[in-house]
């Protein structure tokens, strides 16, 4: 392994540490797939598309929020396709992209898979109510910064869906709203990937996510 130029530098000891937290989820990646008779990627497709409906995702957009090729990802979705895991249809209006959509089968096997146990979620546990906010604000930010280099797609979090007023109430455990739900929620609520995400534009999320760092 390179020795880093300034291995005493905050940054790189905090790149050290998620490297080893990073680890620590892929071994529980690993245990899952195991478990589910499908590979780690596989398995992320299935996971990716549990939450994305009837509409599913295109082959392009399924490789870049995985971080794969797109011929990774196509094999992968072969594969998974031969287990009568997911099923392909025409993308509307282009006869020659598909939409991957799971099935029952798919969906059934990802939930079995799913005990909500592992080293990560162990360590987390060991935090407690105000550690677990603080490192998910941090995250929040992290992943912005990310898709703001445009190094990573536009994630489904709060801040960055057409839905969220960032501290809109002067309830302080609850501040935001969430104008889908038309309801206030917390800090500790702010979502990573919700379902019901509506993306907004790129002016409107610059917006509100100078109002969520000023709050």
């Amino acid at each position: 392994m390179e020795t880093p130029r300034n291995p005493h530098a905050i940054t790189e000891r905090l790149r050290e540490g998620l490297s080893r937290i990073g680890m620590a989820m892929r071994i529980d990646e690993w245990n899952r797939s195991k478990a589910s008779g499908l590979n780690p990627t596989q398995l992320a497709i299935l996971t990716l598309l549990e939450g994305r409906g009837a509409d599913g995702l295109g082959v392009r957009e399924i490789a870049a929020h995985l971080g794969v090729s797109q011929p990774t990802a196509t094999d992968s979705i072969n594969a998974l396709e031969r287990k009568a895991c997911l099923k392909k249809r025409p993308e509307a209006g282009d006869r020659r992209a598909v939409r991957v959509v799971p099935t029952a089968e798919g969906l059934a096997i990802l939930k079995a898979s799913d005990t909500g146990d592992g080293l990560a979620a162990t360590a987390l546990g060991a935090l407690d109510d105000r550690e677990q906010e603080d490192l998910l604000l941090t995250l929040v930010k992290m992943i912005r910064r990310l898709q703001v280099a445009e190094a990573i797609p536009v994630q489904r979090m709060c801040v960055t869906c057409r839905h969220f007023s960032p501290f809109a109430h002067a309830d302080a455990a609850r501040p935001h709203h969430c104008h889908f739900v038309d309801a206030a929620f917390g800090q500790r609520d702010l979502r990573v990937d919700c379902r019901d995400h509506d993306e907004a534009d790129p002016a409107s999320r610059a917006a509100t996510w100078d109002a969520f760092q000023a709050g």
